[in-house]
Formats: structure tokens, sequence, C-alpha cells
């Protein structure tokens, strides 16, 4: 071994230092180049006339990912179908199936979330659930009321869609 004087040793240290300054500055600019970009197709989906709730659909690098609740394994296939028909042959079905609603528990739900809501003081509701769909009748002091009835119960578990008649007082 040939002996390094100690002025060698210090320029190898700060050659080592540099070089491994530059690969950790470096390494975060590739992977975010390295990032695949992601397309929201949901739009299309919906367009087609896709009945899945909650439903999200994104290609990432080439692959079609599709998320959202099913009511029947028929609804998950038909959803694949459409990926098919819209020209998408890397598909990841990721519906899951969903329980049938319990109207009766969302009647509960509705009621109570209706009720504890501050700014929904002042306002009567009567609610009604049959296969996931809510109905709410009743009536308002503002027109925003409405809205914030209508975000609350498009919130609770197990609702598919809700069809209102609030008149305001």
């Amino acid at each position: 071994m040939l002996p390094v004087s100690l002025e060698t040793q210090i320029t190898m240290i700060r050659i080592t230092a540099a070089l491994l300054f530059a690969t950790l500055t470096t390494f975060p600019v590739l992977a975010s180049a390295a990032v695949p970009e992601v397309q929201d197709l949901t739009p299309s989906f919906r367009a087609a006339g896709t009945k899945i709730e909650r439903l999200r659909v994104y290609e990432v690098g080439g692959v079609v990912v599709i998320r959202g609740r099913a009511l029947n394994e028929t609804e998950k296939a038909e959803v694949a179908d459409t990926a098919a028909r819209l020209g998408y042959s890397r598909v990841a079905n990721l519906v899951t199936i969903a329980s049938a609603p319990d109207d009766a528990a969302i009647e509960r739900k509705a009621e109570r979330e209706l009720s504890v809501h501050r700014g929904l003081d002042g306002c009567t509701f009567s609610v009604d659930s049959n296969g996931g769909v809510l109905r709410v009748a009743g009536r308002v002091l503002y027109e925003l009321q409405k809205d914030m009835a209508l975000a609350v119960l498009r919130s609770i578990d197990g609702v598919r869609s809700v069809e209102t008649s609030l008149v305001r007082e």
C-alpha cells in the first residue's frame, strides 16, 4: 500500500462529498421525471352510461384503474366492458360489490344528521329511503339550507342518490 499524503486524503474526501451531494440532488429530479402522467377518465365513463356509485377512473402509465361500488357482479363486469368499448386493453377493475342498502338505517342516519347540523336549525324535514335512494321533503328558511341539506344527505354511507322537494318558507 502506498502512503497517501494528508493533502491527497483531504482532496479525496472533498471529491467524495461533491459526488455524494450531486447524487443526492440529482435523484429527486430523475425520480420526478419518471412519475407517469395521470389522466382522469371518469367523465368519459359516465358519458358511456356507467352506473357505478362513487366512480373514479384514471389512466396511469397505460393502465386504466377503475374504482367505485357496484350493487352486483353484473354492474362490475359492465364497467370492464365499457373500458374495452372505449379502446382500453390494460384495465385494473377495483370496483367493490356493495351490500344492499339498509333503508331503515339510512333514514335514521339522515334524520340524525339533519337534526344535529347547526346550519339547518329552524328547518323541518321528512325523509324516506328506498333502495338507497333518499327522498327528503320539508321546509327551509333560506335557499342555502337546501344545498346544505343535500350535502349532508349525500355524505351518508349507503345513499345512492338524493331526491328533494324542499320549499323555502
